[in-house]
């Protein structure tokens, strides 16, 4: 994941605490994220395998995982 999800959470309200911990930085946080952007990709890749847009789903997904920069 990248500096965007950090910067997703503070306009969500994430906030420091008293000790300047992001609490964006607990490790459920970042595993929320990824799996709210896994689960968009899984949309992209899994869903209209037949239809004439399949291609462009394709590279939409490829565009979410270079800008919040999932690796499975």
């Amino acid at each position: 994941m990248n500096e965007r999800i950090k910067e997703l959470a503070e306009q969500a309200g994430y906030t420091k605490d008293m000790f300047g911990i992001g609490h964006w930085d607990m490790p459920e946080c970042k595993k929320f994220a990824k799996l709210i952007v896994q689960e968009c990709l899984n949309q992209c890749y899994n869903n209209g395998m037949n239809d004439s847009i399949y291609e462009g789903q394709l590279k939409a997904a490829s565009y979410i995982e270079q800008y919040f920069g999932v690796k499975e």
